[in-house]
């Protein structure tokens, strides 16, 4: 439970009204309730301002009220943002301090644990593992060979980190993500076959970084596979061999990246979108959903389609493309009216 005082105090926001209202949960604004705390960021939901039953709501400092409205009110710079940092709190709270060791697990001897690390039952941390401070470990996870990880890291139940790979601090990787796993490389033979191409890279995950469940990064043919700090992942990704993430680039689920890309900071790319290998995308991307990238992108450019054109270039297209059944009839109409045109010339000519 929050007092609207600890909240506001905790986001440096100010109240208006009541400071020892209190809070046990966050809800949407239009199912805001006694005991609960909402906010309001978008105008398409200005109405439930005014009638939500929450006790306390986020405003911005910047909004005026057009009306009465019975929570108490946190004014803060922003209210979106504010709402963001008030789940981490309620997080926080509820969050079980887990440490030590379960049984059974694995942990070999040859490993090194920092202060505070929790490995959970059916856990196998294998020789040469350095953990750093406040690192949990959840059952069933497999940490292999020389794996590295930074302090305050969080691995869930089912993880698989093969060999030789580095994750830095503060990085949240959930269940069923698999880092370092082989690369899909294999040179064709004469005789139709194909042979494996042993990849002998690593994966190198940096600081505060969340990696989704049942995602998989694999490992580099040589160097490192490179996913570098603050990027967000989201469930089920497929990142191949030798790709490299620029910083605080945010990636939705079922998208695809193949081999060896190179993908600036700052990018957002949507749901399915894939990208085809060895290309370059530049800082500040946008790609919408289901777009595959099968070019190079500069800096600054918002993708869409199939294949990927520039955003308002593929607006203006579609304006065209999906009135082609109406084009080809009206072509197929003058087709027909030019044969007879042509059929009365000839009639003509032969008078």
């Amino acid at each position: 439970m929050f007092s609207a005082e600890t909240i506001a105090n905790y986001l440096k926001g100010t109240v208006e009204g009541d400071l020892s209202t209190s809070v046990t949960s966050v809800a949407r604004i239009e199912q805001g309730k006694p005991g609960t705390l909402c906010f309001f960021a978008n105008p398409k939901y200005e109405k439930y301002v005014y009638t939500t039953k929450a006790s306390i709501i986020l405003l911005n400092k910047d909004y005026e009220l057009k009306g009465k409205i019975t929570p108490t009110i946190i004014r803060v710079d922003n209210a979106y943002e504010g709402v963001a940092s008030v789940l981490g709190l309620f997080e926080s709270a509820k969050a079980v301090n887990k440490k030590g060791c379960e049984y059974p697990s694995k942990i070999s001897w040859r490993s090194k644990r920092g202060k505070n690390c929790y490995i959970g039952a059916f856990a196998y941390i294998a020789k040469g593992v350095k953990l750093g401070d406040n690192v949990k470990i959840y059952p069933h996870v497999y940490i292999g060979d020389n794996v590295t990880i930074g302090d305050n890291t969080i691995v869930y139940s089912g993880v698989k980190i093969y060999h030789g790979c580095v994750v830095g601090a503060n990085c949240i990787i959930h269940s069923g993500s698999i880092i370092g796993a082989d690369g899909f490389g294999f040179a064709p033979q004469a005789n139709g076959e194909y042979k494996k191409i042993p990849q002998i890279g690593n994966v190198v995950i940096e600081d505060n970084i969340e990696i989704g469940a049942c995602t998989t990064i694999d490992r580099s043919t040589m160097g490192s596979t490179v996913i570098h700090s603050g990027v967000k992942l989201d469930n089920l990704i497929q990142i191949a061999h030798n790709v490299e993430i620029g910083k605080n680039t945010v990636i939705a689920a079922q998208t695809g990246i193949a081999g060896s890309v190179k993908v600036g900071e700052n990018c957002v790319f949507a749901g399915q979108a894939g990208i085809v290998g060895h290309l370059n995308v530049g800082d500040r991307v946008t790609i919408a959903s289901k777009s595959g990238v099968s070019n190079n992108v500069p800096s600054d450019r918002a993708m869409l389609g199939f294949p990927a054109m520039e955003a308002s270039k593929y607006k203006r297209s579609f304006v065209v493309f999906r009135n082609l059944p109406e084009l080809k009839n009206a072509v197929d109409e003058l087709i027909k009216k030019v044969a007879v045109l042509e059929k009365n010339q000839d009639s003509k000519a032969d008078e």
